[in-house]
């Protein structure tokens, strides 16, 4: 009986549903962990590119984090990126590399990054990237003398460089210097004519006095005892005629296990091969080159298609949740809470 009677009193009892948890708070742009796969994120792209320069993170566009198990998720960032002075080959840490200011011709980078977190290490899946000039009236705007860049294949710029390399050639007492790249260049018509030119070089197996006898069998140094550098380089043709040449070698770099030196440059035998194909016709080197894999959108992403359709009963209630908090009244005074994205720019909006 007495069993019975607590049987009967088990089955009143109420029955509480399963409440499914709240999903975590999305991610804000300035959030210290978006911070970080940023950081990550733009150490990767600077390490796998093959031209031009390093670039430095101006802002977070977005990003987006999809769970795909206990620590386990799919990261993807927009970020915003801006051309340092450093050349890609330079041992200088980016944190010291000075950004490019729009008086100077600024180039921007927009990257598409699709990342992984697991454990706590993030790694990056894919890469799209794409890099252009600022616009010519913002160069105005800020400087209105100031001259913009130049086509990396215009025929004073291969003039300039050409000059320029063999004048420190011939009166360097050390290594031969091939060009590896143009970098970019500027040329200033009024008043005067001056071409400003910026150039990534390599040391030889020969001395400059041995390249006067066979500069065609002067090659690259080795793997193991590379040796780049980069040139800076001032050609005035008016009113009087003057070059200035400073180069600059790094010393031999230790490559990055899984990216030998030598296979991100592309050496040339002469200033009309001092580019590769894909920068002939254009004034800065384009990220897109080396970062292009469409898996990095978030629009491609077979994870995303995923979230939206398990994510539609908590789109639903989050709607509902937002029309009730909207009736709560206001204090006097009250400033609402900034977007989570995009970002703080650290530098300037082109």
């Amino acid at each position: 009986m007495k069993a019975l009677v607590a049987l009967i009193l088990l089955v009143q009892l109420p029955i509480h549903k399963a409440v499914p948890a709240a999903p975590p708070a999305p991610l804000g742009c300035d959030d210290p962990e978006s911070e970080a796969a940023a950081a990550v994120a733009v150490n990767y792209i600077n390490g796998h590119s093959h031209h031009g320069y390093k670039f430095a993170l101006n802002r977070i566009d977005n990003i987006r984090v999809v769970p795909q198990g206990p620590n386990n998720d799919i990261m993807f960032l927009e970020l915003d990126l801006l051309e340092t002075e450093c050349p890609i080959l330079s041992p200088t840490p980016l944190e010291n590399c000075t950004v490019r200011s729009l008086a100077e011709h600024a180039v921007e980078g927009d990257c598409d990054v699709k990342m992984q977190k697991v454990d706590g290490i993030l790694s990056v899946l894919a890469s799209k990237c794409h890099s252009h000039a600022d616009s010519s009236e913002d160069v105005r705007d800020a400087c209105p003398d100031c001259p913009l860049l130049a086509k990396m294949n215009d025929t004073d710029v291969l003039e300039t460089v050409s000059a320029a390399l063999n004048d420190y050639n011939s009166k360097t007492t050390g290594s031969y210097l091939r060009l590896l790249e143009i970098g970019r260049a500027k040329i200033q018509y009024h008043p005067g004519h001056i071409i400003a030119t910026e150039f990534a070089v390599g040391a030889t197996n020969c001395s400059a006095e041995e390249a006067k006898a066979n500069v065609g069998a002067c090659q690259l140094l080795p793997e193991d005892q590379s040796n780049f550098g980069f040139c800076r380089a001032v050609m005035v043709k008016r009113p009087s005629q003057d070059l200035q040449v400073d180069c600059q070698l790094y010393g031999h770099q230790v490559p990055a296990p899984d990216i030998p030196l030598l296979s991100r440059v592309v050496p040339s035998q002469d200033t009309s091969a001092g580019l590769p194909p894909s920068a002939v016709g254009f004034t800065n080197h384009n990220l897109g080159i080396a970062h292009n894999n469409p898996v990095a959108s978030e629009s491609s992403s077979s994870e995303i298609l995923r979230s939206m359709l398990s994510a539609k009963s908590v789109a639903k209630r989050a709607v509902a949740e937002a029309a009730q908090h909207d009736k709560v009244p206001r204090p006097v005074g009250f400033v609402p809470p900034p977007p989570p994205c995009p970002g703080k720019i650290r530098y300037f909006d082109i």
